[in-house]
């Protein structure tokens, strides 16, 4: 997999570029004054660096703060009367004039800091709120559970968004940890509400449901509930692909219900990867009305070492500038890793190679691990990003 692990080099490149912006905006007002000075005193009288001066306490409003911009428009004035008093010409009339426009601007720069500054205060507190709200809703899972190694990653594609269509969940039960990982149809905020619906009705039935099956008709059953509620167009389209996975305690083995959804990819310890297909194609939760079938689990071996990985198909139909497709099958076979949350952090930097860094539909990507015999337990931080905030 080319490239594959570099993502701290894409962060220091990214992380530079966004210093020098910095730096160059920290600048920006003071050399309009300074360009304006120059320009005042390299040509004739009947020039001026007036627009420079009025321009500089305009800039400096909405980038920084009340203190720095009133410092800046002091500065531009005391420029225009130096420069007058140089010239002999401060009591003229185009003297005073010049330095009553760049005090009005100046003025104006202040009041437009103070509403920026107020504007900006409600948007935080509204994002702040709003992030709270949806990591509620999709909260971060402990980085052990049930005796496996847990790591999951989310991005969702609306910017300003932590959460969108995507789902995931792990939860430890009396027969052994469950896990779904899924995609309601729409994304951003709109699918937020079907997103809780979905893991609200996904934790009460792995906690309660004997069997795997039970558990996906009771997830069909809750999104008919919902479906009712909504307006025709939604009750008719609305569904969710999604696999549900069981482990049970000690078995080493590895169940999967899959309703419409990508593939599932278990890596072994070797570097050997095999795709987890299912034998019937089934159709996405809230398609009941259109048949009926029994659900049936299928198992496969989970020994020790080995990885499951969950995604939903914001990541399979991640494109190049091409048009090629991301092959995740391709990219990770043949590759060792030390854990679920090093597979992730990996694989997170090299879709966003792949795409150039922009995203274009909700990802979400859940690794469960079975540790080997003696492995220590890893400790992770699982990031939950927005659309923005590219590596």
């Amino acid at each position: 997999m080319a490239g594959l692990g570099q993502r701290d080099r894409d962060e220091r490149t990214g992380g530079a570029g966004t210093r020098a912006a910095r730096r160059v905006v920290r600048v920006l007002p003071g050399a309009l004054i300074a360009v304006g000075l120059c320009f005042d005193v390299l040509t004739p009288p009947s020039f001026t660096g007036s627009p420079f001066f009025s321009a500089a306490p305009l800039i400096a409003a909405p980038l920084f703060s009340f203190r720095a911009t009133a410092l800046t428009g002091a500065l531009a004035s005391l420029a225009v009367v130096l420069l007058h008093l140089y010239n002999g010409t401060t009591w003229k009339v185009e003297a005073l004039t010049e330095l009553a426009t760049v005090v009005t601007v100046s003025g104006l720069a202040l009041l437009t800091n103070g509403v920026v500054r107020r504007s900006g205060e409600q948007l935080a507190s509204a994002r702040g709120i709003a992030e709270a709200a949806q990591r509620a809703v999709l909260p971060t899972p402990a980085d052990r559970i049930g005796g496996l190694d847990v790591a999951a990653w989310y991005e969702a594609a609306q910017a300003d968004a932590f959460i969108g269509g995507d789902l995931y969940a792990v939860q430890d039960t009396p027969y052994g940890v469950r896990l779904a990982v899924g995609d309601v149809r729409g994304k951003g905020l709109g699918a937020v509400e079907t997103v809780a619906v979905m893991l609200g009705a996904f934790r009460e039935a792995a906690e309660t449901e004997p069997t795997l099956e039970g558990v996906a008709q009771r997830l069909e059953r809750a999104l008919a509930r919902e479906g009712t509620r909504r307006d025709s167009l939604d009750a008719v389209e609305g569904f969710t692909t999604c696999v549900l996975g069981e482990v049970p305690p000690g078995a080493g083995v590895l169940r999967l219900v899959n309703r419409g959804h990508p593939e599932p990819l278990l890596l072994h310890g070797d570097g050997a990867l095999a795709v987890l297909a299912p034998l019937e194609t089934a159709l996405p939760l809230g398609m009941g009305a259109l048949g009926a079938w029994p659900d049936r689990a299928e198992e496969w071996a989970f020994p020790a070492g080995a990885t499951l990985l969950l995604y939903t198909d914001g990541l399979t139909e991640a494109r190049d500038r091409s048009g090629a497709f991301y092959d995740p099958a391709d990219r990770l076979r043949g590759r060792v890793f030390p854990g679920p949350d090093a597979l992730l952090s990996a694989l997170s930097s090299d879709v966003r190679r792949h795409t150039g860094g922009g995203a274009t539909d909700d990802m979400a990507l859940l690794a469960v691990g079975r540790p080997g015999t003696g492995q220590p337990e890893r400790r992770r931080t699982v990031p939950v990003v927005p659309r923005d905030g590219a590596a």
